[in-house]
């Protein structure tokens, strides 16, 4: 169960509590989440949209987090049996408090576990079975490393940072504090460099990859993504960046704080994009291009030259039925036409 206390922290972290004096020295306590339809007594909802307004009325809940803008009217209609706290952004709220109610790791390191005995390792760390940590490894306090997780040689991850089951972390990563890595990402493969020369036809000559990936603090890397390591230099990940799943970063590529890429994104190599952009599923962007920070790039663009200004930008076509694109395409190949 957790206390109203410890659940007026964890909002209090991001934004003030409107009625907080109203609340201060209430005893209460809750045990999960759930919606406004469908929460319990012992579970917190939220009410973040207009629309949400008639499920308050019949709420059982015995905690609702309420927008700001929304409070005169919900106070109108909200069951006695539950209390409201106030704040300027219901879902953020929210998602302060969601992590209260997650499971936690066992906190141990397995027995299988194989760890060189050059690595160091910090306090209250956990090592799941079969997870592997290399020479010269430094595992900040707190970590916690999956089973089956690899982390190669000369690897540095912050405190507090998650690496998930079957993780595999190449050597000489940096890895900062607080960030999560999900199952099956692959950081710090070797990048897709070659040279091409003719001998009895093309042949390509491979390239080693001598950098490294470096990801800042609080950054989340989904499941199945893979982040190549720099040629020469580094990739990089800027703190506060969130990465989907699926998602393919080639090497020396730089992302910005703030910058969040979701599902099937592909970056060709040393491409840099700026702080606090938002890349939409299934984008593409070519390599040895510039972004710049605040660009909002929609789903399935196909970006091939680089973006100096911010705003939003699209490429391609939404769907419509079969016959009006079969037209539309006629048309658009006429345009193409001298």
């Amino acid at each position: 169960m957790i206390a109203l206390h410890t659940l007026l922290e964890a909002i209090a972290c991001r934004q003030t509590i409107a009625n907080l004096d109203e609340l201060t020295g209430k005893t209460l306590s809750v045990s999960g989440v759930g919606s406004l339809s469908s929460a319990t007594a012992n579970q917190v909802a939220f009410l973040a949209q207009s629309k949400y307004l008639p499920q308050l009325a019949n709420t059982q809940a015995g905690v609702v987090l309420i927008s700001q803008k929304f409070f005169e009217e919900a106070l109108q209609i909200l069951p006695k049996n539950s209390l409201a706290i106030i704040v300027k952004d219901a879902y953020l709220a929210h998602a302060c408090i969601s992590t209260l109610f997650v499971r936690r790791p066992h906190q141990a390191i397995h027995p299988t576990a194989i760890i060189d005995e050059t690595a160091k390792i910090g306090k209250n760390v956990a090592i799941g079975a079969y997870a592997i940590i290399g020479a010269d490894v430094v595992l900040g306090d707190g970590v916690f490393v999956g089973a089956g997780s690899h982390v190669g040689a000369g690897t540095h991850v912050g405190q507090d940072s998650f690496i998930d089951a079957q993780v595999m972390i190449a050597h000489d990563c940096l890895i900062g504090q607080r960030v999560r890595i999900h199952s099956h990402a692959s950081i710090g493969s070797e990048g897709f460099g070659f040279a091409p020369y003719v001998e009895g036809g093309v042949k390509w000559q491979r390239i080693a990859q001598l950098g490294r990936v470096v990801i800042g603090d609080d950054s989340r890397i989904g499941s199945n993504t893979c982040i190549d390591r720099g040629a020469v230099e580094d990739t990089v990940i800027g703190s506060d960046v969130i990465i989907d799943n699926l998602v393919q970063i080639a090497h020396n590529v730089q992302i910005g704080s703030g910058t969040a890429i979701a599902a099937k994104v592909g970056i060709a190599g040393s491409t840099v994009i700026g702080k606090n952009c938002i890349i939409g599923g299934a984008v593409g962007i070519s390599g040895h291009i510039q972004i710049a920070d605040g660009v909002t790039i929609t789903g399935m663009t196909m970006v091939t030259n680089s973006i100096k200004e911010a705003g939003s930008y699209s490429s391609g076509t939404a769907a419509m039925p079969s016959a009006n694109w079969r037209r539309a395409a006629v048309r658009f190949r006429q345009m193409g036409e001298k």
